[in-house]
Formats: structure tokens, sequence, C-alpha cells
């Protein structure tokens, strides 16, 4: 009986929320791939069905060659995740995102297993031109290409959905992997100014994990071998969530690789995106943290 699913990533912010969720949404035991360069054991579930191994991805056949058969899915949301540091950690974003990640496919489409692949906005923006405008949505929009050919060649099945900007419970806010939403919070409870990258006018679409692990279990329940996007409906820039916060703004100088917007463009992908709104909305999650930042 196939009675596990596995999470790559799941000590991550991302990767943590969702087998929370999954505990509570099925029946299935969880067991978490993650190699830590990111993510941290204070996000660990104590439940009895969740088990946590610390490995890499690209060692995913020895890792589980014993329990194999027993593997229902794999959420596959254990890559390098940075645009900015993708340029200084190329190495490790090539290692991570091409070489783990070319592991996970091939140990999925030889065990049968079910894939569900976490892809990016970084790929899709400016009709796809963005794609090359990091080591990090270079390799992203390069694994989709993959999908795309396994699918051709070998009938592979899997499930994608790509991500906005998320935030949330659980979000890196030290350190080179935090999130924007979290650094924000992070200086707010500080009291020191804000950094906004220039010229500040760059809009995200920021989407709240909650509203994002929804459609990833979605994905997963259907298994309709689609894609799928979770975004929110309205964009803000950076410069506006910033002010949303009451602080001080400090300028930061541009940095290659920055996006200019969030597109909600199409790729030429065998499948179209299924498009999905969270219900939560940023303006309405700062203010909140905000009370209860002041209570």
């Amino acid at each position: 009986m196939k009675k596990f699913i596995v999470v790559t990533g799941g000590s991550g912010f991302v990767g943590s929320n969702l087998i929370r969720y999954l505990i509570n949404k099925s029946a299935y035991h969880i067991i978490s791939l993650d190699d830590y360069s990111s993510g941290n054991k204070k996000n660990h579930i104590k439940n009895s069905r969740v088990r946590y191994i610390k490995g890499n991805t690209k060692d995913i056949d020895n890792i589980f060659k014993k329990s194999v058969n027993k593997i229902n899915s794999i959420f596959h949301f254990g890559e390098f995740s940075r645009i900015y540091q993708s340029f200084s950690q190329m190495n490790k974003c090539i290692q991570s995102n091409s070489i783990g990640t070319n592991a996970v496919f091939d140990f999925c489409l030889k065990n049968k297993i079910k894939l569900i692949y976490s892809a990016t906005s970084a790929s899709l923006g400016n009709k796809g031109k963005d794609k090359n405008l990091s080591p990090y949505a270079f390799t992203k929009a390069k694994n989709l290409e993959l999908l795309e050919n396994l699918k051709r060649w070998f009938n592979f099945k899997y499930e994608v959905i790509f991500f906005y900007n998320v935030y949330g419970p659980g979000q890196i806010k030290k350190g080179k992997m935090s999130t924007v939403i979290g650094i924000f919070e992070d200086c707010y409870l500080r009291n020191i100014p804000l950094p906004v990258v220039r010229p500040g006018t760059q809009s995200r679409r920021f989407t709240h994990i909650t509203d994002t692990v929804k459609i990833c279990y979605k994905a997963w329940k259907n298994n309709s071998s689609r894609f799928y996007s979770i975004s929110n409906r309205k964009s803000y820039t950076i410069l506006e969530v910033a002010r949303m916060f009451g602080k001080k703004i400090k300028f930061l100088p541009s940095r290659k690789g920055e996006r200019f917007a969030s597109a909600l463009t199409s790729l030429s992908l065998s499948n179209r995106i299924h498009r999905s709104y969270g219900e939560i909305d940023l303006k309405n999650y700062i203010n909140d943290f905000i009370k209860i930042s002041n209570k």
C-alpha cells in the first residue's frame, strides 16, 4: 500500500505549511526531505505521522530505495528559491534546481510516483523573457521545459503550481533567504527603516501561504495533469507595501535580476494555466500584524 507522501523542503516556509495542511486533510504519513540550507527545525511539526530526513534531493534514489513502493506522491518544493542570491550562489542554485530536481523527476518517472512541482512566476514575466534574468529563473524555466519533454517522450504525469511571492506565518525574516514581507516585519519590530530596492515601483502579486497550500492540495487531489497558478488579484509596488507599515524607508541601489512586474502571462506549454486567486489581502494582513505587534 502506498501510504507515504514526500515533501522536499518540508522544513522550509512553504513545505512546513503544506505538511500541516496535508496532515489535516489526508490520512497519509508525510516524509520531509530537506538539506536545511534554508529550512529550519523550528518548523518541524510534532505529529506521529510526520518524519524528517536530512538529505539532498540528488541522493533521492538511495534515500528511499527501501521504501519506494510505499510512496504515493512527491511534492517537490525543496529548491534554491531566491533570485538575487542566485548570482552569488549560482553553483548552489544549479546543484539544487538542476541536478537535484532532475534526480527527483527521474525518481518519479521510473517509479510511477505522482509529482507536484512548484514553478515560479519569475519565468512568466515579460512574455517569458524574464526566464533569463537570473540563474534562478533560468533553472526553473528549464525544468518546465524538461517536464514538457518527459510528458511528450514518456507520457509522464505531473501537476505544476506557479507561486507568486508567498508570505505569511513561517516566512524567513532574516538572512540572505528572507522574503520581502519577512524583512519588513522584522524591521518594523526592531523599529529600523524598511529597505526598498530602487526604484521601488516593482510590482508583485503577494499571495498568502494559506491560499497557496490550498491550491497545492487541490492540484494533488484533482490529479488532472494541469498547470495551476495561485496569486492575488491585486498587485502592489514594493514601495506601497513598505509604506503600509508606517515606518521610515531607506532606498537601496538597484540590483541585477530584478523583475518589474509579476505577470500573469502564458507560456507555450501544452497545458493552459488554470488560474486561482487568493482570498487574503496583503493590506489586511499587514494591518493585523501591526495591531498584534502593538498590543
